[in-house]
């Protein structure tokens, strides 16, 4: 039985692009364009029980980690999801554990679904933006009513039955003017692990660059600065927030775990409601189609020379700036998706968050470098 040479996350979506909000942001929803018109996607039963048992067989280690992402992954119902764990347990390999985790926009969570992602124990991850006027400006349902108040209260009701749930927020052009309100908002809620994803999206113009929705690269680099120096004045060790602890792998001198700082990339692939397979969340288009996992096996796609060359191409495209950075080791000129900038005499484009990035890595590293020596 053939295993994948590393580890991998695979974002299995379930419902596909199907989703009860219309994000002003949202980047998925363009996959819907890929597959034909018809009822909301979803993945079939006997399609499911081939996904999850192609997966067991290709996770090399004694955890097998699933990853249920969308759209929203809630909407097929609670009785799809015991179906999905049912499916997991027939299957299991002795010796081996099943750990199940939910990228969800909390609208559907009630005391029902509580019950069942703790029983399961369910890893969450909730997406909220912050404050409900910085939130509710993108973050809408499809006839443009906010999502706040639902959100927070589905967070409140995981916190309750003790459901471990991250928040993701996404940084855009009007919360990156908020740092210290934005990060205190989430600790008065009770946050424990934050994650900070810049919004780039390209601009629609010919012009280059970025949107005016995304997230301003220097703008950015304050929030971070401005967030970590509280973070680690008053909360390191009770709040986790993942680019810090990113940050401070490096001053210990390890390598770095998220994808968009590693030097290459490719081990994080999406599985479509149908079995197709991409190479990735933000890459999901004809040109990065691996192929279908009812055609060939799913370990296979994942060790396919596309998908090889996928994740080298980020390491071989990298401009000579970045080469010679100071910052190099953490940042690896970041997600590709995000290199929109076109600089003189380069080849290659640089990442549009450059010069944010770099401000907060050279801050950050001189800080925690401090702080290790005095501790």
């Amino acid at each position: 039985m053939a295993t994948a040479s590393r580890e991998f996350q695979a974002f299995a979506k379930p419902a596909g692009w199907w989703c009860n909000l219309a994000c002003r942001y949202c980047y998925y929803l363009k996959a819907g364009q890929l597959y034909p018109q018809g009822p909301p996607p979803r993945m079939t039963d006997s399609l499911l029980e081939t996904y999850i048992v192609q997966h067991i067989e290709a996770s090399p280690g004694p955890v097998v980690t699933f990853s249920w992402h969308g759209g929203e992954p809630t909407l097929p119902g609670l009785d799809y999801f015991r179906r999905i764990v049912a499916i997991q347990a027939k299957h299991r390999p002795s010796g081996r554990r099943i750990v199940n985790g939910i990228q969800t926009n909390g609208l559907l969570i009630d005391e029902q679904w509580c019950r069942f992602l703790a029983d399961e124990a369910f890893g969450v991850g909730l997406s909220l933006d912050g404050p409900a006027d910085l939130h509710d400006a993108y973050r809408v349902t499809r006839g443009q009513q906010p999502t706040h108040k639902q959100v927070v209260r589905a967070f409140r009701l995981l916190r309750r039955h003790r459901i471990a749930c991250d928040i993701l927020c996404v940084v855009h052009n009007l919360n990156v003017r908020h740092p210290t309100g934005v990060y205190r908002f989430f600790k008065e809620l009770g946050a424990r692990y934050l994650t900070f994803l810049p919004l780039v999206e390209p601009a629609q113009d010919e012009s280059g660059g970025a949107s005016a929705r995304s997230v301003p690269a220097e703008a950015y680099g304050t929030f971070l600065c401005t967030i970590f120096d509280e973070w680690l004045r008053e909360d390191m060790g009770r709040l986790g927030v993942q680019i810090f602890e990113e940050t401070a792998r490096a001053v210990r001198g390890h390598e770095q775990a998220l994808c968009v700082f590693r030097q290459t990339c490719g081990d994080v692939p999406v599985v479509e409601h149908n079995g197709d397979v991409y190479c990735c969340d933000h890459f999901v288009d004809p040109g990065h189609r691996l192929g279908n996992i009812q055609q060939v096996p799913f370990v296979e796609l994942l060790e396919s020379p596309a998908q090889r060359e996928f994740g080298r191409a980020k390491l071989d495209t990298l401009p000579r700036c970045c080469r010679v950075c100071e910052v190099r080791r953490l940042c690896n000129g970041g997600c590709p998706k995000d290199r929109l900038l076109r600089m003189p005499g380069e080849k290659e484009s640089l990442n549009y968050l450059c010069v944010g990035l770099k401000r907060f890595f050279i801050h950050s590293l001189h800080l925690l470098a401090q702080y290790d020596s005095a501790t």
